[in-house]
C-alpha cells in the first residue's frame, strides 16, 4: 500500500514491499541508492518570447541506448565557453535526480536562427558542439542536460532519453511529440501559430525536433521548462513516485514506440502520462496489437491520442522522426463536434474545410474516452464505481470527490462495443463563460486478463509526487491540490494488478 497525506505537498515514505509489485529487476532500486542532489534545477533563467537567446540547445535525438552517440547543439550569446552538467532524473532521497557526470567546457558562438520554411518550419543547422558517448552503467531513464555558460549566470536544459533493452515490468514513455507540437520557439512557432487567417488545426504548419524547446506556454509558469520540453510539469511526478516505489521501470520515447525500440514485448504495463497528444498510426496500432496480446496500458492523461501525424517525414538532412505535422484526427470528425467547431473562430477554417490526408483509428476504442470539443476545462474527479478493485484501500465512496483532478484537457463519451468497459469516475468540467461539458474516467479488460486504465486527466502524476521544482497548474479557474493519498492508491491498485 502507497502511504501519504492527502492533499499533502511534500515528499513523504512508502510502505510498498516487493511483496506488492514483484520486480524483474532491482536495477532501479540500486539506482535509487545512489547520492542525490537538487542541482540539477536551474537557477537563473532568461526568456526572451519563449527562447533563451543568451543560451538554448538541442539533442540529435530523442532517446539513445548506451554505448550510442548523441549530439548537442549549443548556442549562446555572446560567444563563450559552456559545460554541459548531466543528470538522471529519478528519487534519489528525495533530490529528484542524480550527476552523471559534467563535459566541457567547450567553445561555443551565436548559431543562426533558421528562417521560416516551407510550412513555416523552422529548421535549425546548427554546429555540433559535443557528441558524447553513452557509458555503460547509465541506466535507463530521462537525463537533463544543465547548459551553464562562462560569460554569465544563465543556464537552459537540453533533454533526451537513454534507454535499453531489458525485460521490465512497466515502460514510462515521454510525450515528445506534443512537447514539440506546442513549442513556440523561435517565438510563435508551434504547431498552432499559422499565418494569417488564424488556423490553429492547420494541416500545413509543421514544427521539427531540430530547434530548442522555449519556455512551456500553457497552465503553469514554469521556468524549468526552458529546454525540458513537458517534461517536468506532467512525466517527472510519475517518473518520481515511481523510483521512490522502488517499480521496476524503463523509458522510451514517443519515437521509440512508433519505430519499435521501445520494446513492448518485454514489459508488462505501458504508461502514457501527462500531455500526449500526437500519435503516429503505427504507434496506435502498436499499443493496440500488445493489448492484445497481453500489455496493460493505463493512459494516466486527458486529450490522449487525438492528432495523427506521420513521422516516416524526413527533415532536409534526410533523417526520419524529426519533424511533427498533422494529417488527420483519430477517429475523424463527430458531426456534434462539426456543428461546435463551425461557431469558433480559427477552428472552423481548418476542421470544415481542410483536406486531411489521412484519420487514424477511433481514440476511444484504444483509450477508453474520446477528446470532445472544447476538450478544456477544470473540475473534481467524482467516483461512480466504488466497488471496482481499482479502489480498494482508498476508502473511497460514490460521489465522494478529488477536488481540481480533472483539467486541464479530459477525456469524455466512452465508447460502445468495448466489453466490459466500466466507468469509474464522472462529472462535468467547468470553464470561465460558465459553460460545462461531461469527462469519463474508464477502465475495461483486454483478452488475456490484462485490464487499460484511462484516468482521464493530464493532471493525474501531480496528485502522485511533488518533486523538487515542480509548480502546480492554474487553468479555466481551478486547480488540482498537488498529492493525493487516493491517487496513489488507485495507481498502485492498478500497477499491482498488471504485474501479478
Amino acid at each position: 500500500m502507497i502511504v501519504g497525506m492527502a492533499g499533502t505537498a511534500g515528499v513523504f515514505r512508502s510502505l510498498t514491499t516487493q511483496d506488492d509489485h514483484p520486480r524483474r529487476s532491482s536495477v532501479i532500486v540500486e539506482e535509487n541508492r545512489k547520492t542525490g542532489t537538487t542541482d540539477w534545477q536551474l537557477t537563473y533563467v532568461r526568456s526572451d518570447q519563449y527562447r533563451s537567446k543568451v543560451i538554448e540547445g538541442y539533442c540529435s535525438a530523442t532517446s539513445v541506448g548506451v554505448g550510442e552517440e548523441i549530439g548537442i547543439f549549443v548556442s549562446t550569446q555572446p560567444a563563450s565557453e559552456v559545460s554541459i552538467d548531466i543528470y538522471r532524473m529519478g528519487y534519489y532521497g528525495g533530490k529528484g535526480g542524480r550527476h552523471m557526470g559534467t563535459y566541457g567546457p567547450f567553445a561555443t558562438e551565436t548559431q543562426p536562427t533558421p528562417a521560416v520554411g516551407k510550412n513555416r518550419l523552422r529548421e535549425c543547422k546548427w554546429k555540433v558542439t559535443s557528441r558524447i558517448r553513452i557509458p555503460e552503467g547509465w541506466v535507463s531513464g530521462v537525463y537533463l542536460g544543465k547548459l551553464s555558460c562562462k560569460a554569465h549566470r544563465y543556464q537552459s536544459y537540453v533533454i533526451f532519453v537513454v534507454r535499453d533493452n531489458r525485460k521490465a515490468d512497466i515502460l514510462l514513455q515521454t510525450s515528445d511529440t506534443t512537447w514539440q507540437a506546442y513549442n513556440k520557439w523561435p517565438d510563435q512557432y508551434s504547431l498552432y501559430d499559422t499565418d494569417p487567417p488564424v488556423r490553429v488545426w492547420s494541416a500545413t504548419t509543421w514544427v521539427s525536433y531540430d530547434r530548442p524547446y522555449g519556455w512551456y506556454p500553457q497552465v503553469v509558469d514554469q521556468p524549468l521548462s526552458q529546454g525540458s520540453g513537458e517534461f517536468l510539469l506532467w512525466e517527472y511526478p510519475m517518473c518520481y513516485w515511481l523510483e521512490q516505489n522502488g517499480y521496476d521501470v524503463t523509458y522510451g520515447s514517443n519515437i521509440d514506440t512508433h519505430n519499435g525500440k521501445a520494446g513492448l514485448d518485454r514489459i508488462r504495463c505501458f504508461l502514457s502520462v501527462g500531455h500526449d497528444e500526437y500519435w503516429s498510426t503505427e504507434m496506435y496500432e502498436r499499443i493496440q496489437t500488445a493489448i492484445g496480446n497481453g500489455l496493460n496500458v493505463a493512459f494516466l492523461n486527458g486529450d490522449s491520442v487525438v492528432a495523427t501525424i506521420p513521422l516516416h517525414q524526413l527533415n532536409e538532412e534526410g533523417r526520419p522522426y524529426r519533424i511533427v505535422r498533422r494529417t488527420g484526427m483519430f477517429g475523424g470528425i463527430s458531426e456534434e463536434d462539426r456543428q461546435l467547431y463551425r461557431n469558433v473562430k480559427g477552428w472552423a477554417l481548418d476542421v470544415l474545410h481542410e483536406k486531411w490526408e489521412k484519420h487514424g483509428p477511433s481514440q476511444a476504442l484504444l483509450v477508453g474516452g474520446r477528446t470532445t470539443y472544447p476538450g478544456n476545462g477544470s473540475g473534481d474527479w467524482t467516483l461512480v464505481n466504488d466497488k471496482h478493485w481499482l479502489l480498494q484501500g482508498t476508502g473511497m465512496k460514490n460521489g465522494e470527490v478529488i477536488p481540481g483532478l480533472v483539467g486541464w484537457e479530459y477525456h469524455s463519451e466512452p465508447p460502445t462495443g468495448v466489453p466490459g468497459l466500466e466507468v469509474i469516475a464522472s462529472g462535468l468540467v467547468y470553464r470561465g463563460d460558465g459553460s460545462s461539458s461531461p469527462y469519463a474516467a474508464t477502465i475495461y479488460p483486454g483478452p488475456k486478463g490484462n485490464w487499460v486504465f484511462n484516468a482521464s486527466t493530464i493532471y493525474w502524476s501531480l496528485g502522485l509526487a511533488s518533486p523538487p521544482g515542480v509548480t502546480l497548474p492554474f487553468s479555466h479557474l481551478g486547480r488540482p491540490h498537488g498529492v493525493d493519498a487516493r491517487v496513489q492508491q488507485i495507481t498502485a491498485n492498478f500497477l499491482k494488478r498488471s504485474l501479478e
